[in-house]
């Protein structure tokens, strides 16, 4: 499980082996899934595992993650495990999970890893998970805009989010417009913003962007000069159009 090359034929037994095989493997894993789960081979056993085993087995391999759970989600192999548990395990067996990111979804959404599995949780779990999540999210949003990696699950709840939550987040970013618009990070959001944005969002984004300031000078040229800021307005004029 690994090994470089032994991985794949013990991942191809999960695959095509009948019930009682795929058993008596897993039973083999036992005491054994967190070392196999921060292995650069062993963490694929583990994946392939969830995705071909039954419930209980299921239940009883994640299990043994239950007190490893942030060091699994800061690791490099670990975190796609904890994503396949979120994706393949029912909802009732990955609770310890969720309880594990209660009060630590904005420092995690700000890791090159833990921004992943957050993301995972958005469309995976269950409505009492997610809103949980998303109450966190809304109150550090204008930390993660301009974060290296928050910024991607901003997006995430931008695009693929239920639309009071979309709508929400479309609101703050409105409000620091010009200086998101120039940011590194930020000015991603901004053009996911754009992109996902009602009418009526869309409408006050073009009254930002043409509105002159008091030497009679608007903010488009600016941007359009901008290393970041030209994205955007790219991006405005082709969701204009």
């Amino acid at each position: 499980m690994t090994d470089v090359f032994g991985n794949y034929v013990v991942q191809k037994l999960f695959e095509h082996g009948n019930q009682a095989q795929k058993k008596i493997l897993a039973n083999q894993m036992k005491n054994h899934v967190m070392d196999l789960s921060t292995q650069m081979y062993g963490c694929r056993v583990v994946q392939k595992a969830l995705e071909h085993i039954l419930t209980d087995q299921q239940a009883a391999m994640v299990k043994e993650l239950e007190a490893h759970v942030l060091k699994c989600v800061k690791d490099q192999n670990g975190n796609h495990v904890i994503q396949k548990a979120i994706e393949r395990v029912p909802a009732e067996h990955i609770q310890f999970i969720i309880n594990a990111f209660t009060g630590q979804v904005n420092r995690l959404a700000a890791h090159p890893y833990g921004c992943r599995v957050i993301q995972r949780m958005l469309e995976h779990c269950e409505e009492p998970a997610r809103q949980s999540i998303l109450r966190e999210l809304h109150a550090g949003v204008y930390s993660l805009i301009t974060d290296q990696y928050g910024n991607y699950v901003i997006q995430h709840v931008i695009e693929k989010g239920e639309e009071q939550d979309r709508t929400r987040v479309v609101a703050t970013v409105i409000s620091q417009l010009l200086s998101f618009s120039k940011h590194k990070f930020a000015s991603n959001v901004v053009e996911k913003s754009i992109q996902c944005a009602n009418a009526s969002q869309r409408a006050e984004i073009l009254r930002i962007l043409t509105s002159l300031n008091e030497r009679g000078e608007s903010p488009l040229l600016g941007l359009m000069r901008d290393q970041y800021g030209n994205y955007v307005i790219r991006t405005f004029i082709r969701c204009a159009m």
